[in-house]
């Protein structure tokens, strides 16, 4: 098997020993993306909807980068440290995603990285 790393200019760099996303085959894996701003980096501020606005941009950009798009995306995985909050995901999800929908998991966690609410990753197929 051979694994090609994404690199894409519109979307947060790596901030630890991993890529944005890896193409395995037919698969794009992409990294959990949080909401912050690729241009410096720093955590956005704003409603719960709008840190998931700009994950999902986030995940789009990733897959415009590998060739693919959003809507390819067959298996999306939450993390929330409110699962109450998983309405609102739905809600910005509806915006970027149609029918059939991708298979998804949402998990509520103690903890994410920079301690921001939410947390997503994707597999994307690639035609």
């Amino acid at each position: 098997m051979s694994k090609k790393e994404v690199v894409c200019e519109k979307a947060p760099s790596a901030i630890g020993t991993y890529s944005q996303a890896v193409v395995a085959g037919n698969f794009i894996f992409v990294s959990g993306q949080i909401p912050l701003d690729y241009k410096d980096m720093t955590v956005v501020q704003g409603s719960f909807e709008e840190q998931v606005e700009v994950i999902m941009q986030s995940l789009s950009n990733i897959a415009d980068s590998s060739g693919a798009s959003i809507n390819n995306c067959v298996k999306l995985t939450v993390y929330l440290k409110n699962l109450e909050n998983f309405s609102s995901v739905n809600n910005v999800m509806e915006k970027y995603l149609s029918k059939p929908y991708p298979s998804r998991a949402a998990v509520e966690v103690s903890r994410l990285p920079k301690d921001v609410e939410v947390e997503i990753d994707a597999v994307i197929f690639k035609e």
